[in-house]
């Protein structure tokens, strides 16, 4: 419930025409309440993860994808987007062994790896 009324399907949807629109920070404050509501829908946390990455918001961005890792720990897309989301907060150490588990998985390195890109996409 957010505000007295239960999230739907239509807040995802319209959180996901903001993140479209390239509006990733609206996008995010429209995800986070769905993804606190729902902290296992994969689908909204890989998306919010994603507004909170083009937003440069990377703290937040790591948080939501270590929490798609945990959901999904085969999802080689989204050890590959944290690894990414480490690099850019110059934690290549760190961001290494989930770009090493990634290419396991069989996702390429982060320049073949577009996180505007859903892991369905790569499917």
């Amino acid at each position: 419930m957010r505000g007295g009324h239960v999230i739907t399907y239509e807040d995802f949807q319209r959180a996901s025409l903001f993140f479209d629109a390239k509006d990733y920070a609206g996008a995010a404050r429209l995800l986070a309440p769905i993804v606190a509501e729902e902290p296992g829908n994969r689908a909204a946390v890989e998306l919010l993860a994603r507004a909170y990455f083009h937003s440069a918001q990377l703290g937040r961005a790591e948080e939501a994808f270590r929490r798609l890792v945990d959901l999904d720990p085969c999802n080689g897309w989204a050890h590959e987007a944290l690894a990414r989301t480490l690099e850019r907060r110059s934690r290549h150490d760190e961001a290494r062994t989930y770009r090493n588990l990634a290419r396991a998985m069989g996702v390429g390195p982060a320049e073949k790896v577009d996180v505007s890109l859903t892991a369905a996409d790569l499917a």
